[in-house]
């Protein structure tokens, strides 16, 4: 399977990529750097996609064990190498969970299964990353 992005410059710092989803977005640096602080920084995007590639995991295989949270949300931090070509070589995803009475056992086998085994984005990341994660539970 291949999927196919066209990312088309639209001036200064500005791009627009497109997604085999139809969906696009705008890509931009910060003003310091000579862009408009316009759009989605690409390097911070890597750590959305981490954190979206997991988090679909986890809904997905919590609403398969009938599990429910009240929220979920996850903090994704990366450290950047000093030299360049700068990329992250540390990475930490944090997973924190909302509710009453949650199953921490049954979050945490989800977590786990997409730590370990579904999601892609997080192979990748670690083959150039330390990747570290935790669960945080926040019962009401």
């Amino acid at each position: 399977m291949e999927d196919k992005v066209i990312t088309h410059w639209k001036g200064n710092s500005q791009f627009e990529s497109d997604n085999p989803s139809g969906k696009t977005l705008l890509m931009d640096t910060s003003e310091e750097n000579g862009g408009y602080n316009s759009g989605l920084r690409p390097k911070a995007m890597m750590l959305s996609a981490l954190a979206g590639c997991s988090g679909l995991d986890v809904v997905s295989v919590l609403n398969k064990m009938k599990v429910t949270v009240s929220d979920f949300r996850m903090d994704t931090y990366g450290q950047l190498t000093e030299e360049h070509p700068k990329y992250y070589h540390t990475v930490s995803v944090e997973y924190h969970f909302y509710g009453e009475n949650l199953d921490e056992s049954k979050i945490k086998k989800a977590v786990d299964l997409s730590i370990e085994k579904y999601c892609g984005v997080m192979e990748m990341f670690r083959r150039f990353a330390k990747v570290n994660t935790s669960i945080h539970y926040h019962n009401k």
